[in-house]
């Protein structure tokens, strides 16, 4: 039975419950924050027949997409805003050739970008491929957002993008399931010519698509997604927003402050087809619009080429005129800020902090205390000491390798780039040792098609897999080389025998690609991690090393180590080598200073021990 009680959801959890109100039959992802938990939301609360996978990457993940929704399948695919890059070379195909079943693609944007390369802007990818694009203003929209993006699919033959930024996705809001779940029936697969992508098919549909997006423009001008509403009588200003921004104006505004202002406001959820009748019965009768939107001036450029289309005398504000910003997320205190500026509305004055409040602490992101990743890195550190050695990166954890005092990381492009940088850099510079590195789950993602094109074109590089069996960096999600599926019952899903009898081996995958030799160890026994490192790197082509030890997050931790301050010399080795958060400097009554581990964040994974010169570091007691 719907349950009518709302509960508490985060914005991804909205739009997995937005999914499964749908009758989603099939659901593919790559994880990446902030788009993670709508898979797992879905995964969780499966009631039964909905396939759900995490797909090797993107491209994989549309595809399997598509495939379904051939068959008549609604089909939700989700990943972040990167993620359509890898998913771009499917999606442009696909809006030709069309869809059957409702596909939904959900990109999550990261303004900020706060846990990103790149805040790039998925509504532009939308006016590309000629996909509809939704942008959710709250996590309430988005859950009735999502039933309507797969009914609209199907109507106008598309797929859709479902376009939430990282403060709706991870903010939160009561909301009631008012809903049981009820698959969508499949029709099954028809043989059709359509399906096959042609040139002269291509054409047909381009001129098709072309006749749609201003149909598809007017029902978003008709539908109840977009609104307006006025302030004061005859506004001669306007307010035009979109997304999560919507409501940071809308907080702004109800400050008394802005009681007698006078203005029409304006939300855009329908970016693209841009709603053009809904845009020119805002803009009626204005002098001046401002717009607030993330990341790109699209609603600010679809009403400044309106205001020329129709020769409407309005002045149109934003990022394009520098009243707003160009880059970066908005926030309450920032579109306050330019609020005031626009309807001449005096600031009120800020708090006044007492003279002693201390600064807060500047606090870089640092790996993990007992991250097996730190001993990778120092032992290719210590095995190339004096040689000319470049060390390419890749997304993950073990980007934090660039930080002192590892400084192990030289490039960081996109996934898998680590494997390919490093080659065109031993073209450039044969004298160099190049040394890449990638984690396991970026291996299968996007690392393989690297090592081949390393063997086919004679590379001389080294590839290091940091093998920690799992995806850390995203919530520790399962990967091919896991062996465990996020689909299926609970027993299936939990690592165990039958999982390592189903997972994928790297060390296979390296060795049928040509590279050789291909070194297990464990990084966390510094000499034997050194002298494998040595013996890859003497090889005059392509070598791997697979650094094998899992995330702390996922290893029951051991008894701490514990500084001997009588054979400790104080010289700050174990400090200025390692980096390890859990080990720092206590000061003394007398002023003195002593190295100390504070056993709160001690793993017990004795890495600081191989590195002190003077045996002062040793286990400890029982944690």
């Amino acid at each position: 039975m719907p349950d009518k009680t709302p509960r508490m959801l985060m914005g991804n959890e909205a739009i997995g419950f937005g999914a499964l109100r749908a009758g989603v039959n099939v659901v593919a992802g790559y994880p990446g924050t902030p788009s993670t938990e709508v898979l797992e939301t879905i995964a969780k609360n499966n009631p039964g027949p909905v396939h759900v996978e995490w797909s090797t990457n993107e491209k994989a993940a549309l595809e399997v997409a598509a495939g379904a929704s051939y068959s008549g399948a609604r089909s939700l695919v989700t990943m972040k805003q990167v993620g359509m890059n890898v998913a771009s070379d499917p999606l442009m195909s696909l809006s030709y050739i069309g869809v059957k079943g409702g596909l939904v693609c959900l990109v999550a944007d990261d303004p900020g970008p706060i846990s990103s390369q790149t805040e790039q802007d998925t509504r532009l990818f939308g006016r590309f491929a000629k996909v509809p694009v939704l942008d959710p203003t709250t996590p309430e929209q988005a859950y009735e957002m999502m039933p309507y993006a797969f009914e609209l699919s199907e109507r106008y033959d598309t797929p859709v993008i479902v376009r939430p930024t990282t403060r709706i996705c991870h903010a939160r809001a009561a909301i009631a399931l008012d809903f049981d779940y009820e698959p969508h029936a499949i029709a099954g697969f028809e043989r059709s010519p359509r399906w096959v992508i042609f040139p002269r098919l291509s054409h047909q549909r381009h001129l098709q698509m072309n006749e749609e997006m201003p149909r598809l423009g007017d029902e978003f001008s008709d539908g109840s997604l977009n609104s307006v509403e006025s302030r004061g009588a005859a506004p001669r200003r306007g307010i035009v927003c979109g997304g999560v921004s919507a409501a940071y104006v809308r907080d702004a505004l109800s400050s008394p402050e802005f009681a007698d202002a006078s203005y029409r406001l304006a939300t855009v959820a329908t970016p693209y087809p841009f709603p053009e009748a809904f845009a020119l019965s805002v803009l009626e009768g204005l002098d001046e619009v401002i717009c607030f939107e993330e990341l790109e001036p699209v609603i600010e450029t679809e009403l400044t080429y309106l205001c020329g289309k129709h020769h409407l005398p309005t002045d149109v504000r934003g990022k394009l005129t520098g009243d707003t910003a160009g880059a970066g997320e908005n926030s309450a205190a920032l579109v306050r800020g330019q609020l005031d500026a626009f309807l001449g509305v005096e600031a009120p004055e800020p708090p006044v902090l007492p003279a002693d409040t201390p600064e807060l602490p500047v606090r870089p992101p640092v790996l993990c205390a007992g991250c097996p990743h730190r001993g990778s890195f120092y032992a290719v550190k210590r095995a190339l000491r004096g040689k000319k050695a470049f060390f390419t990166g890749d997304i993950g954890c073990y980007t934090l390798g660039n930080a002192m005092p590892l400084d192990m990381v030289d490039t960081c492009l996109c996934m898998g780039a680590d494997v390919t940088i490093a080659q065109g850099m031993h073209v450039a510079e044969p004298d160099a040792k190049h040394v890449a590195f990638i984690g396991d789950s970026t291996f299968f993602a996007s690392g393989i098609t690297g090592v081949v094109n390393a063997h086919y074109n004679k590379h001389d590089i080294t590839l290091v897999v940091l093998d920690n069996s799992t995806t850390a960096m995203t919530g520790h999600q399962p990967h091919p080389g896991t062996g465990v599926l996020m689909s299926g019952s609970e027993e299936e899903c939990r690592p165990g025998p039958a999982a390592a009898a189903h997972a994928l081996r790297i060390e296979d995958f390296l060795r049928a690609a040509g590279a050789d030799p291909v070194i297990t160890a464990d990084p966390l026994d510094l000499e034997r991690a050194e002298a494998a490192v040595a013996e890859a790197v003497a090889a005059p082509h392509l070598s791997a090393v697979i650094f094998k030890s899992p995330c702390i997050w996922m290893a029951k931790p051991s008894a701490p180590y514990e500084v001997d301050e009588s054979r400790c010399t104080n010289c700050k080795s174990c400090i200025n080598q390692i980096g390890c958060p859990a080990i720092t400097r206590r000061t003394d009554k007398d002023g003195s200073r002593q190295v100390v581990i504070d056993p709160a964040l001690c793993y017990g994974c004795g890495l600081c021990s191989q590195v002190c010169h003077f045996g002062a570091i040793r286990k400890g007691g029982s944690r």
